[in-house]
């Protein structure tokens, strides 16, 4: 639980940086002279720079070994922090995103590398549910922290916050954590070169599909199609190619296909939506402040937080399949009602439906995550990580296209010039059935999946 903890801080620092710094788009654009506008260039440069690089931490993590490479991670991501904070021009701003998104790429897999080789199958669940945390946290809490942060000092100190954070993480990384080296082959250069390509591609296409202007719109899906393209390819290269970079035998295994390919991808896609629709919501929609709409978003972060409390335990009373199917019915109903909340009044209405999709959220997330490696032996949790790590990313980058679609989609159908309450209760329908469609992949899954590493099947025999 120490490692887990300790690389939970670690993920906690990315998750939250690539959030928080939403808040602080305007004010860097005055900082360097240019059109606000071009600033979301800072995201999608980190977003695309991770992309690329993800699949080669596995290799890199057997090479030069896990703690050395996931110390060295943290490391650039802290020091590319301080160059962004410091950064007096635009240009390396954007250079210093690269770099740190490029950390990011070997961050989460090798992260939970480091999880995977230390833990016993058994201990599994608990050491994998402290790596789930950041991810349910931060993404609600960074847009609030990040305009405080800026009302107290400046933009800068979004990025100087993680020094101190990264420091510290470092030294019990070297105290604690061991360093696991495997033989590994040549390097992949064609299997690298294809999926970062891909992943590039999809990963800028998402991002044009959510600036949500028509001339976007065509580019994103264009961008996407060459994606599927080139994706093919790279999946091929795989199949046929002894030492490939990437394995694709983990994508054999009905469990973590589904829970990392159809099932997962689709509730990803529509959790993540949510948090991305809720205070465009609140402020667009209702005409909100940030501090009211952070207000009620911590309402749906508490619920997030405080229903990991006692997730392992509905996992071994119920068993993970069956909770997987309940919380996609769950989360798709508590996702749809949010396009019933209305700020200023039923006040205790609005707290139980976020709290509700901030509960369904959390026992979504997680029961996931456990599926994802229930049936992974230890000769296949390298290239699964990495597996992992590339379609949460492909999920959550969905589930802000899917939420910004709809929204267009209702706006374009009314001829409006800009979204009103009516396309933000589109969307929050859709994206609940979008959510209650993964039912199916699910309940394709063996109904003991993941027994062992929850223990319900021991609490049903006794």
């Amino acid at each position: 639980m120490l490692i887990s903890l300790i690389v939970a801080v670690a993920f906690f620092m990315e998750n939250l940086d690539a959030t928080i710094i939403v808040t602080g788009l305007p004010q860097m654009a005055d900082t360097f002279g240019i059109d606000a506008t071009r600033m979301s260039m800072g995201v999608t440069a980190y977003l695309m720079a991770a992309a690329a690089w993800v699949t080669a931490s596995g290799w890199l993590a057997d090479r030069f070994g896990t703690r050395n490479l996931f110390c060295a991670a943290v490391a650039l991501f802290t020091l590319s922090s301080m160059l962004c904070g410091a950064a007096p021009t635009f240009p390396v701003f954007i250079a210093a995103r690269v770099l740190q998104g490029s950390a990011a790429a070997m961050m989460s897999p090798v992260g939970r590398l480091v999880v995977l080789r230390t833990s016993e199958k058994k201990d599994l669940m608990r050491a994998l549910s402290a790596l789930i945390w950041p991810g349910l946290a931060a993404p609600v809490l960074g847009p609030p922290l990040g305009g405080l942060i800026i009302g107290l000092a400046s933009w800068r100190w979004i990025f100087y916050v993680n020094l101190p954070i990264g420091l510290l993480g470092i030294a019990l990384m070297l105290a604690f954590i061991p360093n696991e080296k495997r033989t590994s082959p040549s390097f992949d250069l064609r299997g690298f070169f294809l999926t970062a390509i891909a992943l590039s591609c999809l990963t800028y296409g998402l991002d044009l599909i959510g600036v949500r202007r028509g001339e976007s719109l065509g580019m994103g899906f264009g961008l996407i199609a060459v994606a599927i393209v080139i994706g093919w390819f790279a999946f091929r290269h795989m199949t046929k190619t002894p030492n490939a970079l990437l394995s694709v035998d983990a994508l054999r295994i009905r469990s973590f296909f589904v829970s990392s390919v159809t099932g997962g991808v689709i509730s990803r896609a529509a959790i993540s939506a949510t948090p991305f629709l809720l205070p465009l919501m609140f402020q667009l929609g209702f005409g909100l402040t940030p501090l009211q709409s952070g207000g009620l978003l911590l309402i749906y972060m508490a619920a997030n937080l405080l229903t990991k409390l006692v997730t392992n335990q509905i996992m071994k009373r119920f068993g993970i399949r069956a909770v997987l199917v309940s919380t996609s019915v769950m989360a798709g109903i508590s996702i749809a009602l949010c396009a019933f909340i209305v700020p200023g009044a039923y006040p205790l209405l609005n707290a139980v439906i976020l709290a509700l999709a901030g509960a369904g959220r959390s026992l979504q997330l997680t029961a996931i995550t456990m599926v994802n490696f229930a049936d992974i032996g230890p000769s296949q949790r390298q290239p699964a990580s990495v597996f992992s790590s590339l379609t949460q990313q492909v999920g959550m980058g969905a589930g802000v296209a899917v939420g910004a679609l709809l929204l267009t989609s209702s706006q374009t159908f009314r001829g409006a010039l800009s979204p009103d309450i009516v396309d933000f209760r589109f969307a929050f329908v859709l994206a609940g059935v979008l959510s209650t469609l993964a039912v199916f992949p699910f309940l394709s899954l063996s109904r003991t999946v993941g027994d062992e590493i929850s223990g319900h099947g021991k609490l049903k025999s006794a």
